[in-house]
């Protein structure tokens, strides 16, 4: 199950580790090349048949340079200078710079003078010449280091910036799941009203009424963890919570559905169309002695899901809509609605509560439809 994100890491530290590689043979190949021109510019001055052993030492003293730099990475990763700022990472950068060119300048020079016995170059003080040979070799060091914890920190920014990304979606997650948790609780409010109210009355109704509201529960646990579910399925705990309602309120609640045939099986957040029929039914209906008409549509267009639901109501009397849209005890479900089609698809869907006419209240919801490859 975990591997993999082990076989992705491995690779990543595989590629670091080529990527080294490369920076190191092209960085200290550079220099060498540079080191052999100059050597090839003064080649008249130099004694008969001595290139090729100043070639020989010279390579010598970059490869010393070039495993000096690389076992300092040891050091640099036991104290932690990767996860340092800079204000605390400069002056060891310095120090350690030092150090690595004063190692390099009494190696070569032991080397060359010490192992090989090679003259000593007359009129040059040997403490002079060293000096000058540590502050060359510091500033190059300097430059080595700088190079090797830019890499280090930008490799830093992107881990952060990864992190980042990854908090962001866990938060995400957790409010998406949150808003859910209050969207059940909601419906279940509600259809265990409409049950309380029919089991004196018509024992057979109950019992109907009972396996429709357990085919609403096993929806809504089994939906509970996903972020979409196919129309169909949706429209069937829609019909499964009208037939309810419509045994409660008998003739007072009069259902017209308008269904494209081009909308079956495009996905939807979960309890989302049911939550705007009950809002309807909550508003729209519960509160007219006469009840109404509720109007379902669907359709599919300009790569959108379009669904719209009309009722009987009016935007600004207290009891309607608007009190859903002033964030009621129970018009908290619209509001849940619109954060989680934020959280799901940003600005690209759309929820507005509107009033059609004097005496009709439309709620529109616009889906984007997913990409097809």
């Amino acid at each position: 199950m975990n591997s993999a994100p082990v076989d992705t890491e491995a690779k990543l530290l595989r590629a670091k580790e080529r990527l080294y590689v490369l920076g190191q043979s092209a960085g200290w190949g550079f220099f060498l090349l540079m080191q052999l021109l100059f050597i090839r510019f003064f080649e008249r001055s130099s004694p008969a048949g001595s290139t090729m052993d100043m070639v020989a030492r010279i390579a010598m003293v970059v490869a010393m340079g070039l495993l000096l730099t690389h076992y300092a990475r040891t050091p640099i990763e036991r104290w932690g200078w990767k996860e340092m700022s800079w204000r605390k990472l400069f002056p060891r950068i310095i120090a350690l710079a030092l150090l690595l060119s004063m190692t390099w300048s009494v190696l070569g020079y032991g080397f060359t003078y010490g192992v090989l016995q090679d003259p000593w170059p007359k009129g040059i003080h040997p403490f002079a010449l060293l000096l000058i040979s540590i502050l060359n070799g510091a500033i190059m060091m300097v430059g080595w280091l700088c190079i090797y914890f830019f890499y280090h920190v930008y490799e830093r920014l992107q881990r952060l910036q990864v992190e980042q990304l990854r908090l962001a979606a866990s938060a995400k997650e957790a409010e998406l799941r949150a808003l859910k948790s209050q969207v059940n609780p909601h419906f279940l409010f509600n259809s265990l009203n409409s049950l309380r109210a029919l089991i004196e009355e018509d024992a057979p109704r109950a019992r109907e009424s009972v396996t429709r509201l357990a085919n609403m529960l096993r929806y809504s646990l089994q939906s509970g963890q996903l972020e979409t579910v196919p129309f169909d399925e949706e429209l069937r705990i829609v019909e499964d919570y009208l037939a309810l309602e419509q045994i409660r309120h008998e003739n007072r609640l009069q259902v017209r559905w308008e269904i494209a045939a081009n909308v079956h099986g495009h996905p939807l957040p979960p309890m989302l169309l049911q939550t705007l029929v009950e809002n309807a039914v909550k508003y729209g209906i519960s509160p007219r002695r006469s009840g109404g008409e509720i109007v379902i549509s669907a359709s599919c267009t300009d790569h959108a899901l379009h669904l719209r639901v009309t009722n009987p109501g009016d935007l600004n009397a207290p009891t309607s809509h608007a009190a859903a849209k002033a964030g009621s005890s129970t018009g908290v479900g619209l509001r849940n609605a619109s954060e989680r089609l934020k959280l799901l698809y940003g600005d690209r869907a759309k929820l507005t509560l509107l009033a059609e006419s004097p005496e009709r209240v439309a709620a529109s919801l616009i889906i984007p439809l997913p990409e097809v490859p």
